[in-house]
């Protein structure tokens, strides 16, 4: 399965629909995309978490890497209605401070 659902704009935000299982080749995919978006500027970033089930240390430390990246180029990246799966990876380890979580679409849109 894609690690990457479904892309859209929305404004100046990129909003990704991220897949079930973001864990081994899609952890690739993933990186490759946050930074081909970054790279094109398009660095407000929201990815819908809403239907991850699996999610690896890999991808982990991918999002925190594009997080840096999003953040070094003046951008944002935000995760929207991260599914109890990846909530408990972001709290085990201590990611949730970090990276700004919504649950509601439009309070996350107005937040960039």
């Amino acid at each position: 399965m894609s690690a990457i659902v479904s892309e859209r704009n929305v404004g100046p935000v990129t909003l990704l629909e991220l897949g079930q299982r973001l864990v081994g080749t899609s952890t690739g995919e993933l990186h490759k995309k946050l930074k081909d978006l970054i790279e094109a500027g398009r660095t407000e970033l929201l990815l819908d978490c809403s239907q991850v089930s699996a999610i690896d240390s890999q991808s982990l430390g991918t999002l925190v890497r594009e997080w840096v990246s999003a953040e070094r180029h003046g951008g944002k990246l935000k995760l929207l209605r991260p599914s109890p799966q990846m909530r408990e990876a972001l709290e085990i380890t201590r990611l949730s401070p970090l990276i700004e979580t919504f649950d509601d679409l439009s309070a996350a849109l107005r937040s960039f």
